[in-house]
This record gives C-alpha cells, sequence and structure tokens, in this order.
C-alpha cells in the first residue's frame, strides 16, 4: 500500500447546513477506518465556535482558517503545502466513508502503477441504495453526463473501472500526480472539477480508476462537489457553476485557433441557448444560462491559466480521450434506458374517436350548416356587433400596435388587445380575411362541442359524460344568443373558455400546459376584459392551493400563466390609468352595439343566473309569441344547477368546490356587468355585455355536474349515471332549439356584408391606404348630429378602439371635429371645407340616421346635404347605400403623424418576445410528453391525492 495517506478535509460552516453535526459524522467514520489515515488537515473556510470547537478537537496535524468564500479548490490548495504523504484523500464535512473505504482505495492505487487517482461510489446518506455518482464522462461538445447518477444501487455498475473522471468528493490521489497537475482548477468554481482533474491526469499520461466497492456517503451541502437541489436558490446555485465549468471547460480545452471564435460565440450562443431551453420546458435555467455566459466571457485570466496548466503536462494527444467520451448514440441509449424505468404510465388513452367526441363533433358541425345555411355564400359577416375585417393581412396587424387609430381625428394610443385577437383569425384566410370569421360562425358549434369534450376530459373518464360536456358546451344559451346576434367577441370567448380550463387546469403540472394557458388567459382576457377579475381570483385560489397541496412546486408556471396577457394590456391599462378612467379598462372590445340585453334589475339578475343574458330566454319568447308563457324555460336549467351542487358533496368534492367556485365569480361578473355602462355609441351609452360572464359561470355549473355524475354514483348505478346525463343533454337541446332555427325564421342580426362601412368609392381608394379620411356625419333621432372620422377604406372591427369609444370629455380633437361638422352644415361659415382639407380628410358622407328615422333626423339629414351642395370645395359623389358622400376638392394636407416610432417598436417588440416565449413553451416535446403520461389527464380526481 501507499505509505502515507493524507487526508484534507474541507469544512465550510454557511449557516444553511448542518456543518459541526457533519463534521462531526465525517471525523466519527475517519476514526472508524479499518486502514487508518496519517495525516489529517482541516481547512475552515468561514467562523463558527463550533465547528473551530469540533475541528480543534479532532485528531488532526493542522487547523487552517479561511476565509468564508475560499472555494473547495482554493482551500485544498492551501492544505497542500502541508503534505507528508504518499497520497492525498480529498473529504468535505458531508462525506461519510464506510468504515474499509480508505482500504479498498489505497489498495486499488496500490495494484495500478497507471493510475493517477482512484473514485469511490458516492451513495446518498438518508438513503445508501441510491447512488450519487460513480464516474463522469462528456459528450463532444463538453456537457458533463454523470454514468450512474441518480440510479438504484444493484450492482449493475460495479464492473465498471476506467473512466475518463469523477466527482471529486472522497478521490484518492497520488500525491506526485497531485503536484504534478497543480492541484484542482480554481476556474471550475465548485463544479466538474473531478472531470477536470481526470481529463488533466488522462493528458499527462495516466488513467482513473473507479472502485465501487469503496462507499462513501454524501449529503449534498455543497462545499464540494454540486450542492443538492433541495432550494430555488441552491438549483440556480448548481445551475450557474455547472454551466459556467462547462463554459469554461470548453474554452480551455479548445484549440488556440478555436477560443477567440469561441468567447465571441458566447453570447450569441445563450441567445441561442435560452430558446432551446424554452422549448425544452427549462425556463428557470435561463437566468443561469446568462450569468454563466457573462462570467466565462470577463474571466479571461482564468482561461488563460487553465490553459497554461494543461499546456505544462499534456504528453498524449486529445484523440486517446475519444473513447471515453459520450457518444450522441450512447446518449441517446442511456435516456431510453432511463425512460423505460420511469415506471407505469398513470394516463390512460384519450379516446376521441372510439370515446365519441369525433361523432360529437360532426354531428354538431351538420348542426351548424343546418342552423346557418347562408353563411356558406357569404363572403363578409354584418349585422349585430360585427363588421368587416381589413382587406390587408398587414392592415390588420397594424391595427395591434401602438400609434394612431382608425377612428378619431389624430387620437393616439394603444390597440385594444382584440385587435391582436382579429388579426390572428383574418390570418387564418390571408386573401380574403372577413372570410375567416365567416368561417368561424360556422364552425362555432364544432368547435364549441370539441372544446367541451376537451374541457372534459379534465374531469372525468367516461366517454358519456365527456359527450355530454361537449355538447351542453356548443347548446349554452349564452353561446347560442351571441351567434344569433352577431356579438364576435361574446363567440371567441365563449370558444376559448374551454381551452383555458383544459390548459389552465395542469398549468402547475408543465410548462407546456403553463405557455399554452398563458397565450389563451392572454386571448380571452382580450376578447371579455369584464372577466379579467373573476379570472384573477380564480388564479389566486390556483395559487393558493399549489402552495398548499404541492408545497410550491409549481408556482413558476403560475406566474407565468399572467405575462403574456400583462404584456399584451399593459399599454391599454397605462394609458386609461393615467387618464383616470380605470373602468373604461371593463369595456367590451370591438364595435359598440346596444343590441338586446337584460336590465339590471331582479328578473335580469334571475335570467342571467339561469344562464340566459338576454330578456328572451334561449329565443322562446320570439318563437311561441309575446303572449306565451316561458317562465318554464330556465327550469331546463335546474338539473345542470343541482348537479353542480351536489358535486361539492360527493366523493371528488374539492373538485366540485372549485368548480363551483367558478361558476360563481361568473355569476357576479355577469351581475356587475349587466349594470355598467362605460362606453358610447354616438350618443347612447351601452352596457357591458353579461354574457362572458354567463359563459364562465356555466362552465363551472357544468364541469361540477360532470364531476357529481362521475363520482356521485356507485357503479351499478351506471344506468342512471347515464340516464341523467341524457336528460341534461336532452334539457339543453330543447333550449337550444329557438338558437339554432333563428336563422331560418329570420330572427338573427346576421348580413351578408357589407363588404365595408363607407361607400364603395371610398373603400376602393382606401383600401391600400389606411391614411384616407371620411368625416361621417350621421343625424341623431333625439336631435343633433353625430361626427366621427374614419381612416382607411371602411371602419373595421379591428381598428375600432376603446380609448375612443369609453371617453368621458372631449378632446381637442373632438373639439376640432365638432368645429368642422357645424361649419359645414351652416351656410354661414365660408372656410369649412379648407379646414377639413387641412386635417387630411378627403371625403365627406352623410349618412341616414338609425331606423326607425325620427322627423327631427329627417328634417336635419334635409337641412344637412343641402348645405353640403353649396359648398365650393366639395364634389358631390351622388348617393350610394350608406348614405350621401362628397369629396373634398381642396388640396389634402397629409395625415399628422402623432405617434412615437420610437415607442411603438418597444411596446411591439415587448409583447412580441412575451408572446414568442409563451409559444415556445407551450410546444409540446418528447420529454414532456413522456412527463405527461405519467400523471393522470383528470385533475384533482380525489383531495387526498392532491393533484
Amino acid at each position: 500500500m501507499p505509505g502515507r495517506v493524507h487526508a484534507i478535509l474541507v469544512v465550510r460552516p454557511d449557516g444553511r447546513t448542518p456543518a459541526a453535526f457533519h463534521l462531526r459524522r465525517t471525523l466519527a467514520a475517519l476514526a472508524a477506518q479499518t486502514r487508518p489515515i496519517d495525516d489529517l488537515t482541516i481547512v475552515v473556510c468561514g467562523e463558527d465556535e463550533i465547528v473551530a470547537e469540533v475541528a480543534a478537537s479532532a485528531p488532526a496535524e493542522s487547523v487552517i482558517t479561511a476565509p468564508a468564500r475560499t472555494r473547495f479548490a482554493e482551500a485544498t490548495a492551501i492544505a497542500t503545502r502541508r503534505l507528508a504523504g504518499d497520497s492525498v484523500w480529498l473529504l468535505a464535512q458531508d462525506t461519510t466513508p464506510e468504515a474499509d473505504a480508505l482500504a479498498k482505495l489505497a489498495g486499488a492505487l496500490e495494484l495500478a502503477p497507471s493510475v493517477a487517482f482512484v473514485a469511490p461510489k458516492l451513495v446518498r446518506a438518508d438513503d445508501r441504495s441510491a447512488i450519487v455518482s460513480l464516474g463522469v464522462s462528456m459528450t463532444r461538445l463538453g456537457r458533463t453526463v454523470g454514468l450512474a447518477d441518480g440510479e438504484l444501487d444493484q450492482g449493475q455498475h460495479d464492473v465498471r473501472e476506467d473512466v475518463l473522471g469523477t466527482d471529486v468528493r472522497g478521490i484518492l490521489i497520488r500525491t506526485d500526480e497531485w503536484r504534478r497537475l497543480e492541484g484542482l482548477d480554481r476556474g471550475m468554481r465548485g463544479a466538474d472539477e473531478g472531470l477536470d482533474l481526470g481529463v488533466r491526469a488522462r493528458l499527462a499520461g495516466s488513467r482513473i480508476a473507479l472502485v465501487p466497492t469503496a462507499l462513501v456517503a454524501v449529503s449534498g451541502d455543497g462545499v464540494a462537489g454540486p450542492t443538492a437541489p433541495v432550494t430555488r436558490a441552491r438549483r440556480m446555485q448548481r445551475a450557474v457553476a455547472e454551466r459556467t465549468a462547462q463554459l469554461h471547460r470548453r474554452l480551455a480545452y479548445a484549440h488556440p485557433i478555436a477560443v477567440p471564435f469561441l468567447w465571441l460565440a458566447l453570447l450569441p450562443l445563450a441567445v441561442w441557448r435560452t430558446i432551446v431551453l424554452l422549448v425544452g420546458k427549462q425556463p428557470g435555467l435561463i437566468a443561469p444560462e446568462w450569468a454563466a455566459a457573462a462570467l466565462a466571457a470577463v474571466r479571461l485570466g482564468a482561461i488563460a491559466r487553465s490553459r497554461g496548466r494543461i499546456r505544462r503536462t499534456r504528453s498524449v494527444s486529445w484523440t486517446q480521450l475519444a473513447p471515453l467520451r459520450v457518444t450522441r448514440a450512447a446518449l441517446r441509449e442511456r435516456l431510453d434506458d432511463d425512460h423505460e424505468h420511469l415506471g407505469d404510465a398513470r394516463r390512460t388513452e384519450l379516446r376521441f374517436f372510439s370515446g365519441g367526441g369525433a361523432w360529437l363533433v360532426l354531428a354538431a358541425l351538420v348542426a351548424s350548416v343546418a342552423a346557418f345555411p347562408a353563411l356558406l355564400a357569404w363572403n363578409v359577416l354584418g349585422g349585430g356587433a360585427l363588421q368587416p375585417l381589413r382587406e390587408v393581412v398587414g392592415q390588420l396587424w397594424a391595427d395591434t400596435l401602438y400609434g394612431q387609430r382608425a377612428l378619431g381625428l389624430d387620437e393616439t394610443g394603444p390597440a385594444d388587445p382584440f385587435a391582436a385577437v382579429v388579426a390572428v383569425v383574418g390570418s387564418l384566410w390571408p386573401a380574403e380575411p372577413s372570410r375567416a370569421l365567416v368561417l368561424v360562425w360556422v364552425l362555432a358549434l364544432p368547435l364549441a362541442a370539441l372544446g367541451g369534450w376537451f374541457a372534459a376530459t379534465r374531469v372525468t373518464e367516461r366517454s358519456m359524460l365527456r359527450i355530454a360536456g361537449g355538447a351542453v358546451w356548443a347548446l349554452a344559451p349564452t353561446f347560442l344568443a351571441a351567434l344569433v346576434l352577431g356579438r364576435p367577441t361574446a363567440v371567441l370567448a365563449h370558444l376559448l373558455l374551454p381551452w383555458l380550463f383544459y390548459a389552465g387546469a395542469a398549468a402547475h403540472r408543465s410548462w407546456v400546459a403553463a405557455g399554452a394557458a398563458s397565450v389563451l388567459f392572454a386571448a380571452v382576457v382580450a376578447c371579455a376584459p369584464s372577466l379579467a377579475p373573476a379570472l384573477i381570483v380564480l388564479w389566486v385560489v390556483a395559487l393558493a392551493i399549489t402552495v398548499a397541496r404541492r408545497a410550491g412546486r409549481g408556482i413558476a408556471q403560475l406566474v407565468w400563466v399572467l405575462v403574456p396577457a400583462a404584456a399584451l394590456a399593459a399599454p391599454l391599462v397605462w394609458h386609461q390609468v393615467v387618464g383616470g378612467d380605470l373602468w373604461a379598462l371593463a369595456s367590451d372590445p370591438g364595435v359598440v352595439w346596444a343590441g338586446p340585453q337584460v336590465a339590471p334589475d331582479v328578473a335580469g339578475r334571475a335570467l342571467l343566473a339561469a344562464g340566459f343574458p338576454t330578456t328572451d330566454p334561449g329565443g322562446w319568447q320570439s318563437l311561441l309569441g309575446p303572449e306565451a308563457p316561458t317562465w318554464w324555460v330556465p327550469l331546463l336549467c335546474a338539473p345542470i344547477a343541482v348537479l353542480a351542487l351536489v358535486a361539492a358533496v360527493t366523493q371528488r368534492w374539492a373538485a366540485g368546490v372549485v368548480l363551483l367556485i367558478v361558476a360563481a365569480t361568473g355569476i357576479a361578473t355577469a351581475f356587475a356587468a349587466a349594470g355598467i355602462a362605460v362606453a358610447f355609441a354616438e350618443s347612447a351609452t351601452v352596457s357591458i355585455w353579461p354574457g362572458a360572464g354567463v359563459s364562465l359561470a356555466w362552465l363551472g355549473a357544468l364541469g361540477g355536474a360532470l364531476v357529481a355524475l362521475d363520482s356521485g354514483l356507485a357503479p351499478r348505478l351506471a344506468v342512471v349515471r347515464t340516464l341523467v346525463a341524457l336528460g341534461v343533454v336532452a334539457a339543453v337541446g330543447l333550449l337550444a332549439v329557438p338558437g339554432l332555427t333563428a336563422s331560418s325564421r329570420g330572427e338573427t342580426f346576421l348580413t351578408n356584408g357589407p363588404d365595408s362601412t363607407l361607400p364603395a368609392y371610398v373603400a376602393a381608394e382606401g383600401r391600400d391606404d389606411p391614411d384616407v379620411g371620411t368625416l361621417v356625419l350621421t343625424p341623431q333621432n333625439g336631435g343633433g348630429v353625430a361626427a366621427e372620422v374614419v381612416w382607411g377604406g371602411s371602419e373595421t372591427l379591428g381598428g375600432q378602439a376603446t380609448i375612443v369609444s369609453t371617453q368621458t370629455e372631449a378632446t381637442a380633437a373632438d373639439r376640432t371635429v365638432a368645429n368642422l361638422s357645424a361649419d359645414l352644415i351652416t351656410g354661414s361659415a365660408g372656410d369649412a371645407v379648407a379646414g377639413v382639407a387641412a386635417e387630411g380628410i378627403g371625403f365627406v358622407l352623410l349618412a341616414p340616421a338609425a331606423a326607425p328615422e325620427s322627423d327631427a333626423a329627417r328634417a336635419f339629414g334635409l337641412s344637412a346635404q343641402t348645405a353640403l351642395d353649396q359648398r365650393d370645395g366639395l364634389d358631390a359623389v351622388g348617393d350610394t347605400p350608406k348614405g350621401t358622400l362628397w369629396r373634398v376638392i381642396v388640396p389634402l394636407a397629409p395625415r399628422a403623424e402623432a405617434s412615437d416610432p420610437g415607442l411603438t417598436r418597444s411596446i411591439a417588440l415587448g409583447q412580441l418576445a412575451a408572446f414568442v416565449v409563451a409559444l415556445l413553451l407551450a410546444l409540446p416535446t418528447a420529454a414532456a410528453r413522456r412527463a405527461a403520461q405519467r400523471t393522470p389527464r383528470v385533475v384533482g380526481p380525489y383531495w387526498s391525492e392532491g393533484r
């Protein structure tokens, strides 16, 4: 055996780990060795009275005190000055060797003269059947690969001896080799120190051997080797150290010609790795990646010292290391083996086709075509709150940017987030964006059935109940009302809500679900801002459950869910906060339309609680006649409500309670929305559409009903469950009859077009030029005139802006428009047309008053037309279906550029970055799919399981 063994024991009392306890345990293990150590040097990094007392009482030849920031490599370098033996044993406070560990290590070192150092098998101190480390290698690009890390010790690796490197803890190295290799490389910063030492020893012509029968238990204090990732701070610290060591080794091992290029590539590589980490669902490693890149970029001196150390000792070619590296094929094989041992999958088959989901969607498609057959021939949807979309996709996306709005004289500010949703929808049919909205209407029922079916998969595994959930969601009264009335924001919100539920229910489990939920959350809030408070309340509930049941695991994923929505809405929120009009944030985006809806009284709230957002419950009043009783219609929704309440007392009561909270927040939102009016349509105030809140309540109630049917009946009562589910579907199907037949009866607000809200002459000029301005004058039935400036070829759905429709005080631009309008229709003002031209307005349109037209509006229109005909600077184009049009023949000034391009660009880039990150997170990977297979699809089956 080697003549003398000198042990170096490093201790760091940092206050986070029981250093004194671990030190006593290690000293006791050293004293119990069958082959005693000959010399012991203890290096205490930091000050701690108890640790100092324990170290002083140990049989050490010396105890050295060093600063608290001293790392393991530096501490061993200090102790090297006192080496007196033939071999050095590197230990830390948390390395507890078995009694025969040193004897086996020393014996192996004696029997192999070509071996520079030997390494034991590291096992967990609290579970010695779990391997912490038994050999380390690396890939061709320098990625560290533990050869047995985390595996169960069944002796499967005990035949392995020759390796490229090892963990630094517990290694026994010859003293002459230790001095020749100049100890550990301080540039590793606490990670990969044993691997680097092994690489340098190999390049010096020596070997590294494993002694698997020599066991050393470790606790992961982080004094030597990687710290145990038990807290978020430790995980970050470990990630930074490991990535820093990898980059440092890459620069230290590279050919001299390649070093400058590798150094220049550090920051571009960090950008690329950021994308890779997002796709790989590891966003927590992004900050460590950038920190490591920054450290590697500035530590040129450490790199030079590392390269010099290798240059002084290298005697063989780098190609000698190739057989010991891990190849891509071997790494893939290891990953496949790991996945085979992950345990049985807990997720069942989706059964979309075999379980009837596909048939449900097909049936909904047939019902949709039968309900709205005329839409198949339409290019543009009109009526209600519908308007055409921009004819050019680029203009659709231009409407999403901060800057001048398409309505108003020179209104500058943020776009509504809903404009981004419109742009996405319109981009689905680039040649004719408006046709995409027609397709949404045609496919609304099957899309709703599909979303409802998938949402039901988070609640039940039973195929019959999933079909019932999809059918009931597609036939919801509030959804059919939105389709018949022509409310695009409500339709889109109803289509998106079940997908938000599907992704959000599992957001705490995976980054894929969190990324998808964040995009869907932003889209839902963009379509229905009135839902934002309710969704935030539900988010807080989810956060509380995650903290209580999962010890905080998944908090980062839940926090991310809000980020894209916050980025999208931040400019609008800031604008309204500065303007002092917070209530305007709840306004429905899109066209402001005073369509049918319930009144904010007791009767109206009763209808909302039953699931009906209009005074005509389900359309039955219009179907049966004004005198027919409809008191029985809300009773058809009673089974869903009763089952939702029963869910709270079933075996899955926790899921039932949460879904009841969802329903309650939805009803509260609907009640509040019905009584709030923050938008204006010409001279009339318009209340918020309460149907979005009803949709949320319907989601919670339906989910609760499915929970009750899934777990509230014994297996032997399966027939009863089926009959009850069929009864619920039949009741809701009966409710849907008026809505599904409204189009054939001519009771819908939907119209074929128009292609533009302005005359064709203006539409043609404004198709490719968004700076074509039109002053639209509309006589009011109550007296007076409404004046509005429209830019481009038409008012569009995406061009609407709540910062215009919710203004409560006239701005300077509003007063200018009012003065110009008054001057135009007043014969005494001689320079009115010049004033219009100076603002860049090229057309004046006298639109017809809203039907039925009053005598006052008719008289006002005739008077205004006469005055406009007499203007020298106006050329009468003629009467059109949109009103009487005049063209301004006075030379036009260009439209003033009031926006800041730099601000617009900054906001757009910030929003784009948030959604790019979200989409990268939402992209499923093979690893994410395998992880998903290990969790049940149903969320929260039982409270005791904490899912």
